[in-house]
């Protein structure tokens, strides 16, 4: 009865030990996406963006932090072809735009996530780009092994203020809007 007793002690000890552990998800970068779109008086354009890396931290079932390496010299457009979408990716990737040469990542780091219904949290973070960062919040829903959030950024937060109608007057139809959009597909 003893032994029973103390067996009973150290599975217990285990299993709330065992429970309040974190644990790191590393993404499937092969998987995962970033798919961007922008928009401007006359239309939009839309791609994507790869992972270099990136991982969620759980504990209790709960996510409880992250952090995620987008490899910016991969950004493409999937709206065109041939020479208008060659001619936009690189106008993208120029130091009017990201400046992949001089910085070839951007960085998203969660600081603060609060619970909401539904497999939803509401995150806070810092975001990145081209080495200045800015506090963002959005929502990420978790369902299996996936997690989404929809992100809208102001690009002039970043010192990108090309074709910004915030920053140069007579743009007229060349203006193109400061928020761009992200719709994130995270697998792990």
């Amino acid at each position: 009865m003893r032994n029973l007793k103390s067996l009973s002690l150290v599975l217990l000890l285990l299993f709330s030990f065992e429970v309040g552990i974190a644990q790191t998800y590393k993404i499937n970068t092969s998987k995962s996406i970033i798919k961007w779109v922008g928009k401007k008086i006359t239309g939009e354009h839309e791609g994507t963006v790869n992972f270099k890396d990136g991982y969620l931290v759980f504990k209790n079932k709960k996510v409880t932090g992250g952090s995620f390496t987008a490899d910016m010299t991969t950004l493409s457009n999937t709206d065109q072809t041939g020479s208008s979408k060659q001619k936009l990716e690189t106008h993208l990737k120029s130091e009017d735009f990201f400046n992949t040469a001089n910085n070839t990542t951007a960085t998203l780091v969660f600081k603060s996530i609060a619970n909401k219904p539904n497999n939803t949290y509401l995150v806070t973070a810092d975001l990145t780009i081209k080495g200045i960062t800015n506090s963002i919040q959005f929502d990420l829903v978790v369902v299996g092994k996936k997690a989404t959030a929809n992100l809208t950024i102001n690009r002039t937060k970043y010192d990108i203020k090309y074709g910004s109608g915030s920053y140069f007057d007579d743009l007229g139809d060349k203006t193109i809007y400061d928020d761009f959009e992200l719709n994130v597909v995270l697998i792990y």
